[in-house]
């Protein structure tokens, strides 16, 4: 029942109730199809058998299987297959170094001749004399010192 140059209807899939032909068997459950259909390996539970046979050779070209559809008075759409476009190329992207935004304004490097002129910073320990004498003079005015008579 399922030789080559049958017509079949595709009853299951993507391609369900349009036409196709058998090509070549398979194997028992498999055949090769072309038509208004994909050209592809069909199950034959998903095929409706008719009653038309076509004079096809077996594993024809599509336009072949077009020209025998038009012959028993079926009318198959020619599917062009689309255009390979160019795919754009990936550009690596380059990561850009974040500036960091103060509100100081820079400072111009130091000629050499500034370098030696600069004074010397005064030490850390200074400072700490400076404030321990301040807290000396702040404790003096706040506790009262006993008057000798």
């Amino acid at each position: 029942m399922f030789e080559i140059g049958r017509v079949c209807m595709k009853i299951a899939g993507r391609d369900a109730n349009k036409y196709c032909v058998i090509l070549k068997k398979v194997d028992d459950n498999l055949v090769l199809v072309d038509g208004e259909t994909r050209r592809k390996n069909v199950n034959i539970r998903h095929l409706e058998p008719t009653s038309i046979k076509m004079d096809i050779k077996e594993e024809a070209d599509h336009s072949i299987v077009v020209e025998a559809f038009a012959k028993h008075d079926i009318k198959i759409a020619l599917k062009k297959p689309k255009k390979a476009t160019e795919r754009p190329k990936k550009v690596k992207k380059v990561k850009e170094k974040k500036v960091k935004k103060s509100s100081r304004k820079a400072k111009p490097a130091p000629s050499p001749a500034e370098k030696k002129v600069e004074a010397p910073k005064a030490k850390p320990e200074a400072k700490k004399e400076v404030k321990e004498t301040e807290l000396e003079k702040t404790l003096e005015k706040e506790v009262p010192t006993e008057k000798k008579e």
